[in-house]
């Protein structure tokens, strides 16, 4: 656990760094002495149940949201509990080794003079979004939405650097999938489809959230609301990236289908052709392998070597034939 204070004097922004503070009770009680104007952000990674009860019962949290922050299962939303925000959201992070994008969540309550920020998973935006606050000390000004729109924007950012890596490994497949070696990718485009679906599920539900948040009727600061808007644009951006990446590949499993498809149908014109050309000698042979006692040139001293002559020219001419046409 960690609390930082933040305090605006006048016109000059200060942040207050004690060490780490060890149990919620000392972290609540630097926030209660730190004076009006000020405002706590207190900061959670990975807490345990009893650490998020004890810090609920004193900050006043509602139970459902609590158990939002400690399940970590949550789809995007917002949701208001008396003069306390919710907002839940996904963590994403993109794992080259295994071209996977991996899932965690990070849960902010806004009160009227303190954050908590409860961090799962390995990709965690505070410390950047920190050091975003600490490079533009005028945005703490705006309150605990300061904290707010540092989180999402880093989140979002974080959202448009994995769309690059994913419509990387989509142009990738679509090279392979069009090359003129044969090779099975079925099941890597499904892998990917289901990254990019575990994806949207992370973007698509947080576009009305963001949208919600940089609505005229939040009661937050002026000045602050243009940063939401941009933080709203970026993730709307981003929901269209990830359903063209979607579309995407769609349209390169149909490809791939179609391609195993002509794939197949060369194979059977192949067998077909060959089938062909080994069933004309088939009948020649069949035709001067009859027991009969009359037949044309049976006593002919030419007339087995014009019968294999006759098998060889004609398996040529049908093999000439095939190939002509792409058969073989």
């Amino acid at each position: 656990m960690e609390c930082v204070i933040y305090r605006n004097d006048g016109d000059a922004s200060q942040v207050w760094r004690p060490e780490v503070l060890e149990g919620s009770e000392a972290s609540l009680k630097r926030l209660r002495d730190a004076g009006e104007g000020a405002f706590g952000w207190i900061r959670l990674v990975e807490p345990s149940d009893d650490e998020v009860q004890a810090l609920a019962r004193e900050l006043r949290l509602h139970p459902l949201a609590v158990e939002d922050a400690v399940r970590a299962h949550q789809r995007p939303k917002r949701e208001r509990y008396g003069d306390v925000l919710a907002v839940a959201l996904k963590t994403l992070w993109y794992v080259e080794a295994t071209s996977q994008v991996e899932v965690g969540q990070i849960m902010i309550f806004l009160g009227p003079n303190y954050v908590l920020t409860v961090c799962h998973g390995e990709s965690d935006p505070v410390p950047e979004a920190e050091r975003r606050l600490c490079s533009d000390p005028a945005m703490l000004a705006f309150g605990p939405v300061a904290v707010l729109h540092a989180v999402l924007d880093v989140t979002v950012d974080a959202y448009g650097s994995i769309a690059e890596e994913v419509r990387g490994d989509l142009s990738d497949l679509e090279r392979r999938v069009f090359s003129p070696v044969r090779e099975d990718v079925i099941e890597e485009v499904y892998s990917l489809k289901r990254e990019v679906l575990e994806f949207r599920d992370a973007v698509q539900p947080l576009v009305p959230v963001v949208q919600d948040l940089a609505g005229p009727c939040t009661g937050w600061h002026e000045d602050a609301m243009p940063y939401l808007r941009d933080v709203a644009d970026h993730v709307h951006r981003t929901d269209i990236e990830v359903r063209s990446l979607d579309e995407l590949l769609n349209s390169v499993l149909d490809a791939h289908l179609a391609r195993v498809g002509t794939w197949q149908n060369d194979d059977m014109r192949t067998i077909s052709a060959w089938a062909a050309i080994f069933a004309l000698p088939t009948l020649i042979a069949g035709v001067y392998g009859m027991n009969f006692a009359h037949m044309p040139e049976l006593e002919w001293t030419y007339g087995y070597p014009l019968a294999v002559a006759a098998m060889v020219g004609a398996s040529a001419l049908l093999r000439h034939l095939f190939r002509r046409n792409g058969w073989l």
